[in-house]
């Protein structure tokens, strides 16, 4: 935040500091360092002016109200419904700090405690924190938590987990005393028989994507088995909208479970702020990052909630803290909380449902036009990798300025698939904007 104070303001408040000048406070910075003349800063402008500058700037970048979405990656053109952002807009919500009195923060508490009580019911765990940053965090948290509960230092990672996600895990330990390795996924998922030959005695875990990040089903039960057999911890991240038709990962063997929330009611917001999702067994409870809201009764019987767990630095001793998780994920956390309470179990899954028959109904399509065909051979749930001839870049050029966000280019994180675009279909896109992508397709490819 700006705010404005005048030269004497200035000079009051250095007179109380005890400093001369401005100057006098950076004198600890050698001046070698310092910024000599002015900043490279155009004049300022009107309040008019700026406001048509700004507007001018934002019609160069086309969002998915302006073309029709079919990117994926992790940021999906989910609907919204209207009860979100009214919820979510109320100003006890928008502008709510950290809730560390409780008897004056019981609605924060209360929808944080509505919050991990969904998302336990979403995944089969039995314990949520109440938020973390996004998916890549998530994954780096659970590595982490898997890390200290076993005193091992190894996280095999599947090749078919977003790759940001691994760049940022990879990033978090590159200081430490632990290792992250990388296992191919040639064929669109991490085969059992390289996960078997690659655990160790060393492995804290074994990180997978479910559906990955090519949109295609894993092996995770038996990924999990694996994983189990050699005393390894099984985090598997998912797509929490896929699980009103896959198995909860409770049932099929996961200790922990993290998912990018942002298909919970979040806007795809050009990549941000989104919500980081993080359950898991009770057994792994005291090494769960950020807070956990809990129920009690107060001294008149009266049902409320409470800061049950806050491993924060700010909250216990620095080296038994976790990782230090602030506000500004409450509010996502909220609109997760909203979208499920409004769509229910039988919304969800229709919602998923829905996701699911669009994609193949788009992938059978668009593999009828010459020269495209599916990359990997797998089942999938509402994303999938085309492989085409041409220039791919260029083809998806050409298909914005027909008005279709027509997928992501793979070829960004994988050198091997430079040919090769993925493709998500939420339940928003109808039967006529898929076959517009389509011929769109065709003619960008003739």
């Amino acid at each position: 935040m700006y705010i404005l104070n005048t030269q004497a303001d200035q000079l009051a408040m250095l007179r109380e500091i005890g400093v001369r000048s401005i100057d006098d406070l950076f004198e600890a910075i050698p001046a070698a360092c310092r910024l000599k003349g002015e900043l490279g800063v155009p004049p300022a402008l009107t309040e008019i002016d700026l406001t048509s500058h700004l507007a001018e700037l934002s019609r160069k970048s086309k969002s998915a109200d302006d073309a029709i979405c079919f990117l994926g990656g992790g940021s999906y053109d989910h609907f919204i419904p209207a009860v979100v952002d009214t919820v979510a807009g109320r100003s006890e919500f928008y502008t709510a700090y950290t809730p560390y009195q409780a008897e004056a923060s019981q609605g924060s508490l209360q929808a944080f405690f509505e919050y991990q009580t969904l998302i336990c019911q979403l995944t089969g765990m039995d314990v949520s924190n109440a938020s973390l940053y996004d998916g890549g965090s998530a994954v780096t948290e659970a590595a982490f938590m898997a890390i200290t509960t076993t005193n091992r230092t190894d996280v095999l990672i599947a090749e078919s987990v977003h790759p940001e996600y691994r760049a940022n895990l990879q990033t978090y330990l590159a200081n430490l005393d632990a290792r992250m390795m990388t296992l191919p996924a040639s064929a669109g998922r991490l085969d059992p028989a390289e996960l078997k030959k690659s655990l160790t005695d060393d492995t804290a875990c074994v990180v997978v994507q479910h559906p990955n990040f090519f949109g295609s089903l894993e092996d995770v039960a038996e990924l999990a088995k694996l994983a189990h057999e050699h005393g390894a911890l099984c985090v598997v991240s998912v797509d929490p909208i896929s699980l009103g038709v896959l198995k909860k990962p409770g049932d099929y063997g996961a200790d922990i479970v993290v998912a990018e929330g942002q298909g919970l009611g979040t806007p795809m917001q050009f990549g941000g702020p989104f919500l980081g999702i993080l359950a898991c067994k009770e057994q792994f409870v005291r090494k769960l990052p950020g807070r956990l809201v809990g129920q009690t009764t107060d001294r008149n019987g009266n049902r409320c909630w409470v800061l049950t767990l806050q491993t924060r630095e700010q909250h216990i001793r620095r080296e038994k803290a976790t990782s230090n998780i602030c506000t500004n994920q409450g509010l996502l956390a909220l609109r997760a909380t909203v979208y499920l309470a409004a769509l229910g179990p039988q919304g969800l899954s229709e919602t998923a449902e829905l996701c699911t028959q669009k994609a193949h109904y788009a992938a059978t399509q668009l593999t009828k036009l010459p020269g495209v065909k599916l990359r990997f051979d797998r089942p999938f749930f509402k994303e999938f990798v085309i492989q085409v001839k041409g220039d791919v870049p260029v083809i998806l050029s050409k298909l914005l300025e027909e008005g279709y966000h027509a997928g992501l280019h793979l070829g960004r994180w994988y050198p091997s698939l430079t040919d090769c675009i993925s493709i998500a279909v939420t339940e928003k896109r109808t039967r006529a904007e898929i076959d517009g992508l389509v011929e769109a397709y065709r003619k960008a490819l003739n």
